[in-house]
């Protein structure tokens, strides 16, 4: 992000999200006031560290002859840069996101643990957007007479109030 006013140079186009490094900072040191200037320090030293590391993955993926950076480029570019002390917190991240891309897996086979043939599903579902289809269309028409209902009423109201008929 270019403070100048100008453009922003091609490198800083991508920060992390001020939200979420604010909320980080929030709970590391809730009870410190940080000043703007140093949420912005460490908001642009965060980036630079993810670009560095990102960077030293993408050389260990080329010098591996591969065209996507894994996990495993990301634990060596830890090493290869000095950062190994972080490897052990970083392969606990790894196997959390590793536990819940396998749960949602599991969860989306639960159709298929159902026993129920798709065709079943598709036409239960079918049948029951029908029934919701239905009543909503029996409700628009509860609505619209208790609309028309209300419209002879005010008409035979001002029909009434208008008709200067004397009883007397």
């Amino acid at each position: 992000m270019s403070t100048s006013g100008g453009p922003p140079a091609d490198d800083d186009e991508l920060t992390l999200p001020r939200a979420s490094i604010n909320k980080m900072i929030k709970e590391i040191a809730p009870s410190v006031r940080v000043a703007n200037e140093s949420r912005e320090l460490i908001l642009n030293c965060c980036t630079e560290f993810i670009h560095l590391i990102a960077s030293e993955a993408n050389e260990i993926c080329n010098q591996s002859k591969k065209k996507t950076i894994n996990a495993e480029h990301v634990l060596k570019a830890l090493d290869s840069l000095g950062f190994g002390d972080y490897r052990a917190d970083a392969e606990a991240v790894l196997q959390d996101c590793k536990a819940v891309a396998a749960k949602r897996r599991r969860q989306s086979t639960r159709l298929e643990n159902l026993g129920i043939p798709e065709e079943e599903l598709l036409r239960q579902q079918q049948e029951l957007f029908a029934k919701a289809r239905e009543e909503q269309a029996q409700a628009e028409q509860q609505q619209w007479l208790q609309l028309q209902e209300a419209a002879r009423l005010a008409s035979m109201q001002k029909t009434e109030d208008s008709d200067p008929e004397d009883y007397s």
